[in-house]
């Protein structure tokens, strides 16, 4: 796709990942509109952008649906549609309580779902839609079952989305990252991380996205055999 011109939201902007896909694209010329929980950040972004925000929860389908509508009608229609938002919580199988399972798929699979599902109603038919998941999603690691299992479900939708809408000409783009220097550990719901690589660098990943983006392709994920970032389809 074209990204000069195109009008695009960010879901999740107020996180670093987001923060810097919303500033790379606005940068790139893209019409850009910011979504996010945190009342602060998002003033604070959507101030520098001079972008439209809209406030959601991931655990608030409603919240989800308003603001993708008030974006989409803010900025005259949806051209691609990138959701960036989640959360970690670290614990063995059986040690996470129900609200903390609950919460985690909230952030990374049913949120996001349901955020792509309200966008789907406002994107042309070639537009784009750009999903981050994580490498736990083709890799399940010990030690973080709940949020393994919320990404890879996450993954398997963009997957069978991209399989329904591939004769519409939407492109769907998975992002499946390693570990990325944006302290998202830190920001846990719970738990103590087991031990993590080194972190990448999360600006190589925005521009791969982009990247991806305007060659339509289908996945940014990480070669563990060629320990390098790699665009596929």
């Amino acid at each position: 796709m074209e990204i000069e011109g195109a009008r695009v939201v960010v879901a999740g902007a107020t996180g670093e990942f987001g923060g810097t896909l919303a500033r790379e694209l606005a940068a790139a010329g893209a019409e850009v509109g910011v979504m996010g929980r945190d009342r602060d950040r998002l003033a604070r972004i959507a101030d520098e952008l001079d972008a439209p925000s809209a406030r959601f929860d991931t655990a608030d389908p409603d919240s989800c649906r308003r603001a993708v509508d008030a974006l989409a009608a803010a900025l005259g229609g949806l051209d691609a549609f990138a959701v960036t938002a989640g959360v970690a919580a670290f614990g063995v199988a059986g040690e996470l309580d129900s609200e903390t399972i609950q919460a985690v798929f909230a952030a990374n699979a049913t949120g996001p779902i349901a955020l792509i599902d309200e966008a789907l109603r406002h994107l042309e038919d070639d537009g784009a839609v750009v999903a981050l998941s994580a490498i736990v999603a083709d890799h399940p690691t010990a030690g973080v079952a709940a949020y393994s299992a919320s990404k890879a479900a996450l993954s398997a939708y963009v997957t069978a989305l991209r399989r329904e809408r591939r004769k519409h000409g939407l492109t769907v783009l998975d992002v499946r990252p390693p570990h990325m220097d944006t302290a998202f550990a830190e920001r846990a719901l719970t738990g103590t991380p087991p031990p993590l690589p080194d972190p990448l660098d999360h600006h190589d990943v925005v521009s791969a996205v982009i990247s991806a983006l305007r060659e339509g392709r289908r996945e940014v994920a990480w070669d563990l055999k060629g320990r390098e970032l790699v665009t596929r389809g």
